[in-house]
């Protein structure tokens, strides 16, 4: 495994599980698979329903808590003063855990600057040991970063080879954020695992291509969460750090970025419009 070093000299897993779209019962067995097959570092979220089941495959695992690097992230409805800090004793009682390794406000809406007093305060009395955002565009990043009394550690945003990012990229190693990617895989979109240049690359290595995806990511020094219920896939994705790619590898994988979102565009007004109405209507 190869490991990024936050700010306050955390290290963190570069390639870890993620569980978004899977139920709570479907998580605890694909975490305890994930667990099995390697994996240090899991992704989980308030809004995802399925924290108990992250924290059962943990508990069961006979992996220590300490080798174990888990993410959550608070939902915007649980944003605001006070209200942030009581949803993230209820995640830990949740997840059956004494702490979190890194807390994310997921969206940058709402009252984000409220709910992250209350993540300095869950930092403060131990309850998480980092702090950071997910899908905050680069002026959002630098906004809170230059007036919080603790910036963000890290930012989790939609990455892949057909949206690398590298403007927001260069804008968080400005502000010492680490990049960590949502979707390395696109989602499937664009016929992703069909593609003729991650394909010709992966022949020559004996690699797939989710792994030229990931180890090209993992190369520019963004921290990957790829999702599979199958525990074979799950092996495969996890092998990835046996293999260099070289730089006209890099160079042509460089060549697919559209620089576009094609997951979930979070400067689309019309969708980020129902994401803002569905969460108020939930307040």
């Amino acid at each position: 495994m190869e490991y990024a070093e936050l700010k306050n000299g955390m290290k963190m897993p570069m390639l870890g599980y993620g569980v978004f779209q899977i139920d709570d019962e479907t998580t605890e067995r694909c975490v305890a698979d994930a667990l099995a097959a390697g994996y240090r570092l899991i992704d989980t979220a308030q809004a995802y329903m399925n924290e108990r089941g992250v924290g059962a495959a943990i508990a069961k695992s006979g992996v220590a808590r300490e080798d174990i690097f888990l993410v959550d992230k608070v939902w915007v409805t649980n944003y605001g003063e006070g209200k942030t800090y009581e949803s993230i004793k209820r995640s830990l009682e949740l997840l059956g855990l004494d702490y979190i390794d890194m807390m994310l406000l997921h969206q940058p809406y709402n009252d984000y600057y409220g709910a992250w007093r209350d993540m300095e305060r869950a930092l403060e009395e131990g309850l998480v040991r980092a702090i950071g955002v997910s899908n905050f565009d680069a002026v959002r990043l630098l906004d809170l970063c230059t007036f919080a009394k603790v910036a963000p550690a890290l930012n989790q945003v939609e990455t892949h080879v057909f949206w690398q990012q590298k403007p927001a990229h260069a804008n968080m190693e400005n502000l010492g954020v680490q990049h960590m990617a949502w979707g390395p895989f696109a989602e499937g979109a664009n016929d992703f695992f069909h593609n003729p240049q991650l394909i010709e690359i992966g022949a020559k290595y004996g690699k797939g291509v989710g792994q030229v995806a990931l180890r090209h990511l993992i190369d520019s020094d963004v921290v990957v969460i790829p999702k599979s219920t199958k525990p074979e896939r799950m092996a495969e994705n996890i092998d990835v750090f046996d293999f260099e790619l070289s730089d006209e590898d890099h160079a042509a994988i460089d060549a697919l970025d559209t620089d576009r979102s094609i997951c979930y565009d979070h400067t689309d007004l019309t969708v980020v419009g129902g994401l803002l109405g569905f969460i108020k209507s939930a307040l």
